[in-house]
């Protein structure tokens, strides 16, 4: 019988437990046997790994964060630590794997493939956005909706003060959520690590729209960009006469149902992941998005060919609209 074994690893993001279920029920109705591994590499390592059934995986499509829980593993970049592992796969039969994660998580789903013959399929769920080989990554259209939300509640008290708010927003070092959400929710100004941007970019910025007789402003701000405190600070020297607030969304942006988009997007790339091992033909690879259509790519596409330049265009369209 064909067993085959599914972790979350990383950052967890709206939409796992969807992929969780998809993977784990296209298998079954294969007549594998299927395995949760808890904790993603850690329970691999710890040998935290059991079989599921049908009834652990019911009811998991609108569920936020992981029922297979996640955690960081640094370690697992040590080829000792990676044997030991796979060793805790091969011991149970276990010789496919379906990780879902980010690029890490697809580093680590690699080197089990070129080191231990595991055949692994990567999906791609993180908020950030920051997998080459996909249009989009699982969470990110959930965590959008979240911060355009905010956003949005943000102006209104922004207005009805005149104040200058800065909003700060998860994405490690790719600014999409910053990029994307602030557009969708009309910001006035938008700082991201992958455009050089000056001080005076935004003292212009608030300057114009003040000369508008628009007294408010929302600024956002990618958390790679550096601390939006001192960033703050630093407009409140230049103009003492703003009233200026810093409000940091944190973590609320990874919980909360996933959008049907990300259900969606989980179920399509799941089902995809079972048919590649299903057919035999390919391993070491990962499941991603282009144009609606799933596209088959290494592990190693998603780190090797991914570049946080491409919004350039769109960045200039955002700052053209924030005035």
């Amino acid at each position: 019988m064909r067993k085959l074994a599914i972790l979350t690893s990383g950052g967890d993001s709206q939409g796992m437990n969807t992929a969780i279920r998809t993977v784990a029920k296209a298998a079954m109705n294969k007549g594998w046997e299927v395995y949760g591994i808890r904790r993603g590499y850690k329970g691999m390592l710890d040998d935290d790994i059991f079989k599921l059934s049908p009834l652990d995986v019911a009811g998991l499509t609108g569920k936020g964060g992981t029922k297979l829980l996640t955690a960081r593993l640094p370690e697992f970049k040590y080829p000792e630590v990676r044997a030991k592992a796979a060793e805790n796969l091969k011991k149970r039969g276990i010789d496919q794997l379906v990780v879902i994660g980010g690029d890490g998580s697809f580093h680590g789903a690699h080197y089990l493939y070129e080191e231990h013959g595991i055949k692994t399929v990567g999906i791609p769920g993180t908020i950030d956005n920051d997998i080459a080989g996909t249009e989009q990554t699982i969470g990110f259209d959930t965590t959008l909706n979240i911060v355009s939300d905010f956003i949005s509640k943000v102006s209104d008290t922004a207005k009805s003060h005149e104040r200058t708010m800065f909003v700060e927003v998860m994405g490690r070092n790719c600014g999409d959520i910053a990029l994307f959400g602030g557009v969708a929710a009309a910001a006035n100004g938008i700082l991201i690590p992958e455009v050089e941007w000056k001080i005076e970019d935004i003292e212009n910025i608030v300057k114009r729209r003040r000369a508008n007789g628009k007294n408010y402003n929302i600024i956002v701000v990618a958390e790679g960009v550096g601390n939006t405190h001192e960033i703050a600070k630093e407009l409140a020297t230049r103009m003492p006469e703003l009233d200026i607030r810093v409000s940091v969304i944190g973590h609320m942006q990874r919980g909360g149902a996933p959008s049907a988009n990300d259900r969606l997007l989980a179920t399509k790339l799941g089902i995809a992941a079972v048919d590649i091992l299903d057919k035999g033909e390919q391993a070491g690879v990962m499941v991603g998005i282009d144009r609606n259509n799933v596209s088959v790519h290494k592990l190693s596409y998603a780190w090797e060919n991914y570049s946080s330049k491409n919004n350039k265009d769109f960045y200039d369209i955002a700052m053209m609209l924030s005035v």
